[in-house]
């Protein structure tokens, strides 16, 4: 039986969301319809403020509430350093991590040509302005190692370098309590490239 109805349109909705299929809507549906009614108040409610309130920094693009997210607010983070990444989740765990007190510039995407995404869709013009402007010293690179990644890494260093801006790009390699026997060939390639002194 196909539901119909609010029920249906739930289950509908529910779909838009990354990895949730037909049968994973349908669980969340029944759930909280039958057994979480408050948390799905919650959920919506939250849901319809988040849509209304948050935006984009004006300075990063990440998402935002105010005109300036907290990072590029904040007077103790060193504005010479600029981290650029793909997404607001990617800003999320390199800040968690406590590695990084630069700033950022976050994509939303890679650059993508048969998706239609290229430099405007990215933002890399508001980017070229930052570099133009003098003050970042360093670009780090963290784009993720996908062909779209690198391929938006090598743009992006091209462009840093055209501000004689000097470049940098985050090491990949063995993961941290990782066993070699089953890291694959392609990590461990960028693993022995990318290594260091000791």
């Amino acid at each position: 039986m196909q539901a119909n109805g609010s029920v249906g349109r739930l289950m509908q909705a529910l779909r838009c969301l990354p990895g949730v299929g037909p049968k994973s809507a349908q669980r969340m549906a029944y759930y909280l319809l039958l057994r979480n009614r408050d948390g799905a108040r919650v959920l919506a409610e939250s849901l319809l403020a988040a849509v209304d309130r948050v935006g984009y920094c004006e300075r990063c693009r990440s998402l935002s509430e105010t005109a300036l997210c907290a990072v590029c607010a904040s007077p103790s983070r060193d504005q010479s350093q600029l981290c650029v990444v793909e997404m607001p989740t990617d800003v999320y765990a390199i800040d968690q991590a406590g590695c990084y007190r630069g700033v950022f510039f976050v994509l939303n995407g890679r650059l993508s040509p048969l998706d239609g995404i290229g430099p405007v869709e990215l933002g890399l013009d508001r980017l070229e302005q930052r570099l133009a402007g003098g003050e970042i010293k360093e670009v780090v690179l963290a784009t993720n190692t996908t062909v779209e990644g690198e391929a938006t890494a090598h743009y992006l260093g091209e462009m840093a370098q055209r501000h004689h801006i000097r470049t940098t790009r985050i090491a990949y390699g063995v993961p941290m309590g990782g066993e070699l026997e089953f890291v694959d060939g392609a990590t461990l390639s960028l693993a022995f490239n990318g290594r260091r002194e000791f």
